[in-house]
């Protein structure tokens, strides 16, 4: 697999402070959620999602369920395309978690339900790009930005 280095956006998320903790602003759910590190994480990539790939927020769902066999699972970002066909599924992790084959398998768990045309798994600094070609995914370096043409 190659490492990717994801050039977020200068943005942050929001943070506040409450009385019961740590809180973080969702820029696609737009509400306050508990700051966890792997929520860190996924709202960065949100803000690379919409700020540096251009993806407008109405094309993304955030902890959606999803089945898997017997299981309910809840997949970390869902990115559509202008003909709401899934285009970009994202795994996120914590910082301290090592993208393993573990992690990737998870991720894979969810693509092969979703069948989306891109995946990624991050845990912020490192990220691996897949895209899917011929029924296989292969490794890519950059994803799409969002482009009106397709209209």
């Amino acid at each position: 697999m190659h490492e990717v280095q994801i050039a977020y956006p200068e943005t942050k998320p929001t943070l506040r402070a409450t009385a019961s903790g740590n809180e973080i602003f969702c820029i696609i759910r737009k509400k306050w959620l508990v700051s966890t590190p792997e929520e860190w994480v996924r709202q960065n990539f949100l803000l690379y999602i919409t700020e540096v790939l251009q993806y407008p927020p109405s094309l993304i769902a955030v902890e959606k369920k999803i089945e898997l066999g017997e299981l309910t699972k809840r997949f970390d970002i869902l990115v559509y395309d202008q003909q709401h066909k899934p285009h970009i599924i994202v795994e996120c992790k914590s910082m301290q978690i090592t993208l393993t084959e573990q992690v990737l398998h998870q991720a894979l768990g969810y693509y092969t339900v979703i069948q989306s045309t891109y995946l990624v798994i991050t845990n912020g600094p490192s990220s691996y790009l897949f895209e899917r070609k011929n029924d296989s995914l292969g490794v890519i370096i950059s994803l799409p930005s969002f482009s009106y043409k397709n209209h």
